[in-house]
């Protein structure tokens, strides 16, 4: 396993071309969906043809730096589903985007907080990064404890995307938090 990061509980790797499956399963089921396509799955031919190969160009473009990762248990190795952090397409590298997409049966575990703690710590002290950012739908209280529960901060509200209006709470738009290096060392 190429291990990325490691934390208390997590292990994050890098996908390799034979990940298809396992992103498949993920985006197949309508709760992990709810806030991102209003519970519609993800065509296999788009993980396969599109998503994968993406996600292994960003490991070319950011030299292993920053990108998407696989997130298993320590104990058992079980996927959990995946984190990441990464720039902008045509941003700068600088400025990450902070996310994850986990399994139900990982829910209420404190996964997402501890998997992206670990991340804003590689970010700010290995990777050069000074501002992480991060964004979902106003209604989605879950990611957004998450978010302030790593110190981020509330910095503006953005207008719901043309392709996400039939989700549920949409009519709400969604907001973006934001923590700098700075902020992140005075925790």
């Amino acid at each position: 396993m190429d291990t990325y990061l490691e934390t208390e509980r997590l292990v994050l790797r890098r996908f390799t071309a034979d990940d298809a499956d396992l992103l498949i399963e993920l985006d197949s089921d309508p709760a992990v969906m709810r806030y991102l396509t209003g519970g519609q799955p993800t065509a296999p031919q788009v993980v396969r043809e599109e998503y994968l190969p993406r996600i292994l160009a960003g490991y070319e473009r950011w030299d292993g730096a920053l990108g998407l990762f696989a997130a298993h248990e320590k104990d058992g190795g079980a996927f959990i589903g995946w984190f990441h952090s990464r720039p902008q397409p045509k941003g700068p590298v600088d400025e990450a985007e902070l996310g994850y997409r986990l399994r139900q049966a990982a829910w209420g575990k404190g996964y997402a907080t501890e998997g992206s703690r670990a991340l804003l710590a590689k970010a700010f002290t290995e990777l050069g990064v000074r501002m992480v950012w991060a964004e979902t739908m106003s209604v989605n209280h879950g990611s957004r404890n998450i978010m302030e529960k790593l110190g981020m901060t509330l910095t503006d509200t953005i207008p719901t995307p043309s392709d996400m209006k039939m989700i549920e709470g949409s009519e709400h738009g969604g907001v973006r938090y934001e923590i700098t290096k700075e902020q992140w060392k005075q925790q």
